[in-house]
């Protein structure tokens, strides 16, 4: 079966850190990029970075990142472990959201940038 499932989500105080991972099987991540997204309740969801393919590396890939997180967030890909890991630091309050994973043939500057497939989520709770 083809699935991304996230995992890594849990509760953690205001300036903890928590690392998502966003795995895939039934298909071979070397070849897409990964998008990070975050959904609060009652909001819009909202795009937290992105990773493009490896290309001739075995684990890099152009990488970008929402102005709320730059400088704390770090996104990652290990293709041999077929993962893409979100390192989050200096967490804070307004980071509480469901964090979902999506995999795509795009790159991550390109304008267009179509999911293939979805994880179910993993919720990021911070809060003192």
């Amino acid at each position: 079966q083809v699935q991304l499932a996230e995992s890594g989500g849990g509760l953690v105080q205001p300036g903890g850190s928590l690392r998502l991972s966003c795995a895939a099987s039934g298909f071979s991540l070397y070849y897409y990029a990964i998008g990070w997204f975050r959904q609060a309740p009652g909001k819009e969801r909202e795009g937290v970075s992105c990773i493009s393919n490896s290309g001739v590396s075995s684990s890099g890939g152009s990488t970008n990142y929402a102005d709320s997180v730059k400088g704390r967030f770090t996104i990652s890909r290990d293709n041999a472990k077929h993962t893409v890991y979100l390192q989050m630091n200096s967490l804070k309050p307004e980071d509480t959201a469901v964090y979902y994973c999506g995999a795509g043939r795009f790159l991550c500057d390109e304008s267009q940038r179509p999911y293939d497939y979805w994880g179910q989520g993993t919720q990021v709770t911070v809060s003192s």
